[in-house]
């Protein structure tokens, strides 16, 4: 069983930087592709980026691609989004999630389907 935590989130103005961490129980962190998700109210849970295993292939969303960065600390089972640049429309409530261990896809694992363990979020309130 894997069990995640994410920390991070608060209330920042638009063109602000937060740093979302996700820590990871378990050995198999190292093995596993992580994801971050957010869920804006009223709208459906979607991908934000992914990162694999090794942290060599990343992924992300266009909405935020080249405003936010992933990445992964395999020695401290602690996962990473760097979020600058915020825009009101970043509000959400950001959820951490861990597939199993050597799951992969071409071009990552984007789908919430795809994950198996998930964390119980972290608020993200960007204010213009």
């Amino acid at each position: 069983q894997v069990q995640l935590v994410e920390s991070g989130g608060g209330l920042v103005q638009a063109g602000g930087s937060l740093r979302l961490s996700c820590a990871a129980s378990g050995r198999a962190f190292s093995s596993s592709t992580m994801g971050w998700f957010r869920q804006a109210p009223g709208k459906e849970r979607e991908f934000v980026a992914t990162i694999s295993w090794s942290g060599s292939s990343t992924y992300y969303a266009d909405s935020v691609k080249g405003r936010f960065t992933i990445s992964r600390d395999n020695a401290k089972n602690t996962v990473y989004l760097q979020m600058n640049s915020l825009k009101p429309e970043d509000t959400a409530v950001y959820y951490c999630a861990a597939a199993r261990p050597f799951r992969s896809a071409n071009g990552g694992l984007k789908s919430q389907s795809q994950y198996d363990y998930w964390g119980q979020g972290t608020q993200v309130t960007v204010s213009s």
